[in-house]
């Protein structure tokens, strides 16, 4: 039985380019199918861009479609690479034309005209911004494992590490390549089901970010802009700890945004993270629940030690008058995986600190889902 070009076709059409997420044949990246008498099936494909880092995910996907009909012999693949043009037709189709949109651009957009995707009232991702009011208590450690947690739960999640000047999420995901970039729309990279973008792609690690505001504030904007996000379920933003202009800028950008504070059991932490709750309340943010971080050590013996002390998180929760989300304890292994790229809410989901933010992350999808229904067409007159 000789397969025919139609079929092939047909089945490489479930086979999806994995950072762009949408089939290579509506994406046009199949240029030619050639079907030789011996049953052999020859085929190029069209690469976004020269030295796609994803090459060999793409080859093994088409060769497992093709070869599974019946009649096909052996599978020869080859590949080119997209034209500028081709590259320009590809952005629009997918992020849309910058352009077209320039002369009704809300207020906060991209200056080329683009609008920041979500805060359009028709989406449907959720902006969850991880806030602390000073750094060393675990914000980022606790962003990255939560945006796993809701991967795990079945969600498209994407992480922006808005902390510029401390950015840590890539090196906390093990994130080991650079977003693509297609005619200057930035395609993040994915690990453990969740896309990030950061400031740390585009400096070195141990470069300090010395910029003023405005600089910063246009900055996050592209991030919100360029980046193809491909509307995810969940937009997870860890923020800079305190108060200061990236806080506000992200305010302006996310109106529908939910904050959730991160805290130490410590009196005197609890005290310093209620400021940025307040902060969250003048900008009209919704403050949707705090996490207590560090809460206690469990030793070889059994028993939970509060290093640093109890309370914190319960007595900022009532002083805002919202839940306290969960309860982290202070694990060895979640300190070791955020600083080696191997985090535990992968490696190691059924730990003590896992479950616990796996709980979080239920309670945040199940119980505190938003009730409003947003929809632009619905007015009221």
């Amino acid at each position: 039985m000789t397969v025919t070009e139609a079929q092939v076709l047909d089945a490489l059409r479930p086979v999806e380019d994995p950072e762009l997420r949408r089939s290579i044949v509506d994406l046009d990246m199949v240029r030619t199918i050639r079907i030789d008498p011996d049953g052999a099936v020859a085929v190029t494909v069209a690469l976004t861009i020269a030295g796609c880092p994803l090459r060999a995910e793409i080859t093994s996907r088409v060769q497992q479609a093709i070869v599974a009909l019946d009649g096909v012999a052996r599978v020869d693949l080859d590949f080119t690479v997209m034209t500028d043009d081709e590259r320009a037709a590809l952005r629009a189709k997918l992020h849309g034309d910058p352009a077209a949109t320039a002369g009704s651009a809300p207020a906060h957009g991209h200056a080329q005209g683009r609008a920041i995707p979500f805060a359009d009232p028709a989406s449907r991702t959720r902006c969850l911004m991880i806030a602390s009011g000073k750094g060393g208590v675990g914000k980022s450690s606790l962003t990255a494992n939560l945006a796993i947690a809701l991967a795990r739960r079945g969600h498209r999640v994407a992480v922006v590490d808005a902390d510029v000047w401390g950015f840590s999420i890539p090196r906390m995901l093990g994130v080991d390549r650079p977003p693509v970039v297609i005619d200057s729309m930035l395609v993040p990279p994915e690990v453990h089901g969740v896309r990030c973008i950061s400031m740390g792609f585009f400096v070195e690690e141990d470069q300090p970010v010395i910029w003023r505001g405005p600089m910063l504030h246009k900055a996050l904007e592209q991030f919100l802009t360029d980046v193809y996000w491909d509307e995810p379920d969940y937009l997870v933003v860890d923020l800079p700890p305190g108060t200061g202009d990236i806080s506000l800028s992200l305010a302006q950008f996310l109106p529908r945004g939910e904050v959730f504070v991160v805290t130490t059991p410590q009196a005197a932490a609890q005290k310093v993270a209620q400021r940025v709750a307040f902060m969250a309340e003048k900008v009209h943010l919704d403050v949707r629940g705090v996490i207590e971080n560090m809460s206690w050590f469990t030793g070889d013996d059994g028993r939970r030690y509060e290093i640093f002390g109890a309370g914190g998180g319960t007595e900022l929760a009532e002083r805002l008058e919202v839940p306290l989300l969960g309860q982290v304890p202070l694990v060895p292994a979640l300190r070791a995986g955020s600083d080696n790229g191997r985090p535990v809410m992968a490696l190691d989901p059924e730990g003590e600190a896992s479950l616990a933010i796996a709980a979080i992350a239920e309670r945040i999808d199940v119980e505190l889902r938003p009730t409003k229904l947003y929809r632009p067409a619905l007015k009221i007159l």
